[in-house]
């Protein structure tokens, strides 16, 4: 990768396609002479350092047309890019702005490449690597919760932690090579209770960023909602009705109609949701009923929610066996559970263990369990991730390797077995953490990271 990036560039920074507006984006340390050639005002150019608002026009290639619209001009290295950056918003159609970048390149700039202006800001220091990836994160969400998480990684709230864990690691390192340098005056600079403790404390946040690395790495962007319950619980007729198909999974009055296991993806509100239709609970001895709940166990341990069901008209002998197995999911599993053909029995409508009643056949309760359902969903979520899935997956491993050595420094310090010892951990930890926000860095990382962008990024 080329990190030279003095020159001058030029893209059409907007989404493809008609809009409501179209914005390019220029950028380099000589651009104001391409803006002078290509873009006319009636006011004069501003000498200043504050950013400068233009009504005008710039010139398209091969013609005397203008297109109309407002330069916002950032005379200094304050800009995202930390170099003279200018914006020209308009309203008009993709050929036109095409044009307008065109003449722009004519006269002294240069097509961006895939991800360059953040590339730019993240070598003059305006954004760290875990911000960059952020931006990326922003475009690509997929709903409501990534959006907030690219977001707020892109506010800096996990390259702050980390960035105070790094400090925090520096100061340690400090006092513990000062006390190197008196060794033979015997004077501690820091004492190993305290030391131990501090270490301590940043590998468990270190671990508790790998843990979540892990879990990004393994979402798919759906979450998985397992309607699961005793035989004949009515789960395959509640998954017809929130599917939308009366016949996607079979239905009868025999128990254990249902040996597989059904997956349909919906969207909720926005969210995706894959909706699995799983067999009932049963000991059974035949290879079919062992698979069945093999499938049935699996599906389960793996979902974001269970949902379930018990019926109304379940039979007494079997009560018990329901509510025993619900509170044994409930201590692992995220559970909720719902009270189906309520229309069967409606004295037991009130039971308050079941956050739901609902009837298929009376069409009642549907839309109050999608809204319990996301509800939950975003319970369990909201605050559990700190990192989106590109930059979990890239630092996963640093995030090991980090806490691996922060348990090396801990045992050091723990059985007292030389400072230096200690403080060899704490440089390997701190050369791990510099990877992930960019303060260690090799150019095939950053082409990995930045050739995912798209144009004018």
């Amino acid at each position: 990768m080329n990190l030279q990036f003095d020159d001058t560039i030029v893209a059409l920074a907007s989404a493809p396609g008609s809009g409501a507006a179209g914005l390019i984006r220029i950028s380099g340390n000589e651009i104001l002479p391409c803006l002078q050639d290509c873009f006319d005002s009636d006011a004069k150019w501003q000498n200043s350092r504050l950013p400068t608002r233009y009504s005008g026009t710039i010139k398209l290639a091969g013609s005397d047309s203008r297109l109309p619209g407002a330069l916002y001009f950032w005379p200094t290295a304050r800009s995202f890019t930390g170099q003279p950056l200018a914006e020209f918003h308009t309203v008009s159609s993709p050929p036109l702005l095409e044009s307008a970048i065109e003449n722009l390149a004519a006269h002294g700039a240069r097509m961006a490449r895939p991800g360059e202006f953040t590339l730019r800001a993240f070598l003059a220091g305006r954004v760290d690597l875990v911000q960059a990836e952020a931006v990326l994160g922003v475009i690509d969400a997929y709903d409501h919760e990534e959006l907030n998480l690219a977001l707020s990684q892109l506010a800096g709230g996990v390259s702050t932690r980390i960035g105070a864990a790094r400090v925090d690691l520096l100061e340690l390192l400090s006092e513990l090579e000062a006390g190197l340098d008196f060794v033979e005056e015997d004077i501690e600079f820091i004492d190993r209770e305290t030391l131990v403790n501090r270490l301590q404390k940043i590998r468990e946040f270190c671990e508790q960023l790998y843990l979540d690395s892990s879990e990004r790495m393994e979402s798919t962007g759906s979450l998985s909602l397992v309607l699961a319950g005793l035989p004949n619980a009515g789960k395959s007729t509640l998954y017809n009705a929130l599917v939308g198909d009366e016949q996607a999974a079979l239905v009868s009055d025999i128990e254990g109609t249902t040996r597989d296991y059904l997956v349909t993806s919906l969207n909720w509100s926005g969210q995706p949701i894959q909706l699995i239709d799983t067999a009932g609970l049963e000991a059974g001895v035949h290879e079919i009923s062992v698979s069945a709940q093999q499938f049935r166990q699996q599906q389960m341990a793996q979902a974001d929610l269970v949902v379930w069901c018990t019926a109304a008209d379940l039979r007494p002998e079997l009560r018990s066996i329901d509510q025993s197995q619900r509170t044994q999911l409930a201590e692992s599993l995220n559970v909720i559970t719902v009270l189906t053909k309520s229309d069967l029995s409606p004295a037991l409508n009130g039971d308050a263990a079941c956050e739901v009643a609902l009837s298929v056949a009376e069409e009642s309760g549907l839309e109050d369990l999608k809204h319990a359902v996301l509800s939950r969903l975003s319970e369990s979520r909201r605050g559990s991730r700190q990192l989106i899935g590109s930059t979990a997956s890239r630092c996963r491993d640093s995030l090991r390797q980090a806490g691996h050595s922060l348990q090396a420094a801990e045992e050091a310090a723990q059985l007292q077995v030389g400072e230096e010892l200690v403080a060899i951990e704490i440089r390997g930890a701190l050369q791990h953490l510099g990877q992930i926000v960019g303060q260690v860095y090799t150019d095939d990382i950053l082409d990995r990271i930045f050739s995912k962008f798209c144009i004018g990024k």
